[in-house]
């Protein structure tokens, strides 16, 4: 077996690939193998026939396909594995030459690893980030405290007001004639909500428990049921039951039911710290994000396209992931979104070279650093992963590869870039 490698344009690559004609013999005769229980040859049991004689009746050509289908995974990852280049893409296979008693021959085009020319990188100037926690955020967030922890309760003397929670039957009429998908009953609304279309819940304000009360309302011109769309109607309404939302008082007896402090002074005071925290933790992600958009736009790089479709890929099967884990398979959520896979790719496209870019930037700072993860910080990681996989740290240990050890140094070399830049930073 022999390799051929010739550097092409934008960083892409051609490896021209050469099997013997022993091995590319050995190839078909485990095809013949695999494959002669199928084929029937007059005066032969099934399975019996010699390979010469299918060949000469279905031709010499017959077991090449599934030759070269074994052979080609096979001898493209041993080449890439002994030849010197960083190869980041899924390779392009063309067939040269596939005759008996010759080599087998064939083509990968892959795409390299860019090399990176970085220019300014430290001393960064970005926008400073305030870390500031207003009075109104302290009591919107034990506003919210208070609304996990409310009650409903019935209301029976009065009518409907804004914000009540109702029970009522409805049925809906265009030019007096009831249509498709306009009624229900016992059904739950929250008026004021914006569940219906508009009008529809501002007319209810008012309504009396089991008395019937018409709202006159336009579907707007952009509804979903174009039979409706700009048409005016008429629901006939019930309301069975109003319910309102209690929200316990925001005193000190709240305070030691939510929390592990004794008055809402101290109760608000760590609300203020939690949410400081995780300001200063938005702000420095901010910070970090504007430091390395700066960088990218500094440095030079020539990033090949089936770069960046293997990084949409991936992309594409970590988002089909996330869709079955809730229960729909990808199909369907391009059923029920109008989506397709073509205009999926296409919105991941600019968002997978961002993640080039940024990753190889990144490591070209720890390289020109010459930023090091000796053993130890690499140990104090997989503790870290050992806890939150709930393992023992040497069974997390025996799991990994060297490989996927190598990778944590790569990843931590990064993390470590990004404090280096982040910190050399400008805040203006």
């Amino acid at each position: 077996m022999s390799l051929q490698v010739e550097k092409l344009e934008k960083n892409m690559a051609k490896l021209t690939i050469e099997v013997s004609a022993e091995d590319f013999d050995a190839a078909i005769q485990k095809a013949y193998l695999k494959n002669k229980g199928k084929i029937s040859i007059p005066g032969f049991r099934k399975g019996k026939a010699p390979r010469k004689m299918i060949e000469k009746m279905y031709g010499a050509g017959i077991f090449y396909e599934d030759a070269v289908n074994a052979l080609i995974p096979e001898r493209y990852a041993q080449e890439a594995d002994n030849c010197d280049l960083e190869i980041v893409s899924q390779p392009k296979i063309d067939v040269v030459q596939v005759e008996a008693g010759k080599p087998f021959i064939f083509t990968a085009e892959v795409a390299t690893k860019p090399e990176v020319v970085l220019g300014e990188y430290k001393g960064i100037q970005v926008e400073a980030q305030k870390v500031e926690v207003t009075d109104e955020e302290v009591q919107a967030e034990v506003d919210k405290e208070r609304e996990q922890n409310s009650r409903v309760i019935d209301v029976d003397d009065r009518a409907v007001e804004m914000g009540d929670i109702v029970k009522l039957d409805y049925e809906g009429f265009v030019d007096d004639v009831p249509f498709a998908g306009g009624k229900g009953e016992n059904h739950e609304l929250v008026i004021g909500s914006g569940s219906f279309i508009p009008g529809f819940e501002d007319q209810l304000v008012g309504a009396v428990i089991d008395e019937e009360k018409e709202v006159h309302v336009t579907f707007p011109e952009e509804y979903h049921a174009k039979e409706l769309a700009g048409k005016a109607a008429v629901f006939k309404c019930t309301v069975h039951e109003i319910k309102v939302k209690e929200l316990p008082e925001a005193d000190d007896d709240f305070a030691q039911d939510v929390s592990d402090f004794d008055t809402m002074e101290e109760y608000k005071a760590d609300i203020r710290t939690k949410l400081t925290e995780r300001k200063e933790k938005e702000a420095k992600s901010a910070k970090e994000i504007a430091v390395v958009e700066k960088i990218v736009e500094n440095a030079q790089m020539d990033i090949p396209d089936p770069m960046v479709d293997s990084q949409v890929r991936q992309m594409a099967d970590e988002f089909a992931q996330r869709v079955q884990s809730q229960g729909l398979t990808v199909d369907q959520y391009f059923q029920f979104t109008g989506m397709t896979a073509e205009k999926l790719f296409a919105q991941m496209r600019p968002d997978a070279l961002k993640r080039i870019q940024n990753s190889l930037v990144l490591e070209a700072v720890a390289k020109a650093e010459n930023v090091q993860i000796d053993d130890e910080r690499l140990e104090e990681e997989l503790k870290r992963m050992a806890e939150a996989y709930g393992m023992e740290l040497d069974k997390l240990k025996e799991a990994i590869s060297e490989d996927t050890k190598d990778q944590i140094r790569k990843d931590l070399a990064v993390q470590a870039a990004v404090d280096l830049v982040r910190d050399a930073a400008v805040e203006a």
